[in-house]
């Protein structure tokens, strides 16, 4: 997976799980399993039938995914 997306994210507001999907290279179950299980940030109820995920909790997780010093000290 390549974490320098983070270009092809908008600057703020919210993203959903198929546009995060597209832009992680990976599938909306896995963008919806990893926020399950606490290995990406939650979603939020944007209205009644949308959710999306803050993009600074994104872009957030990005850099800390992409910091190799972050990733050594919680291993």
């Amino acid at each position: 997976m390549s974490l320098h997306v983070s270009s092809e994210l908008p600057m703020d507001g919210f993203v959903r799980a198929g546009t995060l999907a597209k832009v992680l290279g990976i599938s909306v179950v896995t963008v919806w399993r990893w926020s399950a299980a606490g290995k990406f940030p939650k979603p939020v109820k944007v209205s009644g039938r949308v959710t999306g995920w803050p993009v600074a909790d994104v872009r957030a997780w990005i850099a800390e995914k992409s910091n190799p010093t972050s990733q050594s000290a919680s291993n």
